[in-house]
């Protein structure tokens, strides 16, 4: 086991800024809400107190999501850039089965292990983490504003709903707090995935829209093995119709992943790709084909801008699913399997793409046939309220309307202390992300807004102290 308190120190560089940070770990217990299992585990934080005034200055705490901490902090510029001005303490907490913060090793995500797996744990070890941080004191010395993108802002919103006396007010952004079962349409998401592409391009739509008809009769066809996987660098050929719905599969998620990460500038959050990387991919679709070979010429393009921007890439490895890229979320199937539960469907109307209702009996049986357990739909909405937050208090909800997350954000101010920020031209979390020249006025103002209502959240408390 590793001790408490392992001191590393790392210096991570993004863009033209340098963060630096100490990685540290920290003891919790296995099960914070029973009495039979005294097991304790480690999860990991990265630290910086360049700036803090360690008198009174505030604690910034990131609640980690799906996916190792260095991720998250590489590419959450806003807490870094305002560090100074507030003289703060950085924190970013990594989620239990996430990263290196493994209760079980490598074999945590077993059926017999997983099951400690939960949005309600990870917020009581943030409450455990943070109380060490605050010397176990009964009055806390320092303010804490939470932050968080995506579940990272589902956590920091619920962090502060969960705990107030130890959080002092969250910025959740891009946040889906109401994305569970029947409280958005299930198409929403897909329908602002469409209406990105649909912006560069109408035609741009439209011929993803046909190309999966396109793609399902050619791949048919064991004489077009060949030149899909050489002219779409496949890493394995398509062989049967589990290999075509695989690539089919791949080709959604990267659509899906295109428009999330629509920013302004060239990043590599998920994957390293090109400043708006829709504009980009829409270039090669952005005609009428009439041969449907040239159409998936154009297809495979944007295959390669999406796998390959960065020339590391050997081949396309569709067969790996979803799970691509630097988060290596691979617990949150079980999340979405359990709790987080967020039905999705399409209709090929009203989108661009396949046909595909929302089956709630499937999606159950494929979760028991995964994990062994089954979803419970309206837990999270029962533990949380999903947009019900007239009792909440001192939490902002940011927005951007390009972000496909958004169908489960919250875009108006529920009252005078949980509030809705909406960026026109804002993709998933990027007020979160570092400033950037090329950055629309729209997030500029938000980035503002966070820092008066941080400015006012910390008078709040200081005054209450």
């Amino acid at each position: 086991m590793l001790p408490k308190l392992l001191i590393l120190t790392l210096v991570v560089a993004l863009a033209k800024s340098e963060y630096k940070y100490e990685t540290k770990y920290f003891k919790v217990p296995l099960d914070h809400f029973g009495y039979q299992r005294s097991e304790e585990f480690q999860i990991k934080y990265l630290v910086n107190d360049d700036y803090w005034n360690t008198n009174n200055g505030p604690i910034f705490f990131y609640t980690g999501n799906e996916g190792q901490i260095e991720v998250f902090a590489q590419h959450t510029g806003f807490m870094w850039e305002i560090a100074q001005e507030f003289n703060a303490k950085i924190v970013f907490a990594e989620h239990r089965y996430y990263g290196t913060s493994m209760p079980f090793g490598n074999k945590s995500l077993d059926k017999e292990h997983v099951g400690y797996l939960t949005s309600a744990q990870a917020l009581a070890d943030y409450a455990d983490l943070l109380d060490h941080l605050q010397d176990h004191a009964v009055k806390p010395k320092y303010p804490v504003i939470a932050f968080g993108g995506s579940y990272g802002g589902m956590l920091a919103a619920y962090f502060r709903m969960k705990y107030p006396h130890l959080v002092s007010g969250a910025i959740a952004a891009s946040a889906p707090v109401h994305m569970y079962p029947g409280m958005a349409p299930c198409d929403a998401y897909f329908r602002i995935v469409t209406s990105s592409f649909a912006l560069e391009g109408q035609s741009c739509r439209d011929n993803i829209k046909r190309s999966w008809k396109v793609l399902r009769n050619f791949a048919t066809s064991a004489n077009n093995t060949a030149w899909l996987k050489s002219k779409w660098n496949l890493c394995d050929p398509v062989k049967n119709t589990t290999d075509v719905q695989q690539l089919v599969d791949f080709l959604q998620s990267m659509y899906e992943t295109l428009a999330m990460v629509n920013y302004p500038f060239e990043s590599d959050f998920l994957v390293p790709l090109p400043a708006y990387p829709v504009r980009v991919v829409c270039q090669y679709l952005n005609e009428t084909f009439n041969n449907n070979t040239v159409l998936l010429e154009q297809i495979g393009k944007v295959l390669d801008t999406f796998t390959n921007y960065d020339k590391k890439s050997k081949c396309v490895d569709y067969k790996k699913g979803s799970d691509y890229g630097n988060l290596d979320a691979s617990g949150w199937d079980y999340q979405a399997c359990t709790e987080m539960v967020m039905p999705m469907c399409t209709n090929g109307q009203y989108d661009m793409f396949e046909v595909e209702p929302w089956n709630f009996t499937r999606f159950s049986e494929d979760c028991h046939a995964k994990f062994g357990v089954y979803p419970q739909p309206d837990a999270a909405r029962i533990a949380y309220g999903g947009d019900r937050l007239a009792a909440a208090s001192n939490i902002v909800f940011s927005n951007g309307l390009l972000d496909p997350w958004t169908a489960g954000g919250i875009l108006n101010t529920v009252s005078e202390s949980v509030e809705a920020v909406v960026i026109l031209n804002g993709a998933h979390h990027l007020d979160l992300m570092p400033s950037h020249p090329s950055d629309p006025s729209t997030v500029v103002y938000a980035r503002d807004f966070h820092k008066h209502r941080i400015q006012k959240w910390i008078r709040q408390f200081r005054k209450m102290n």
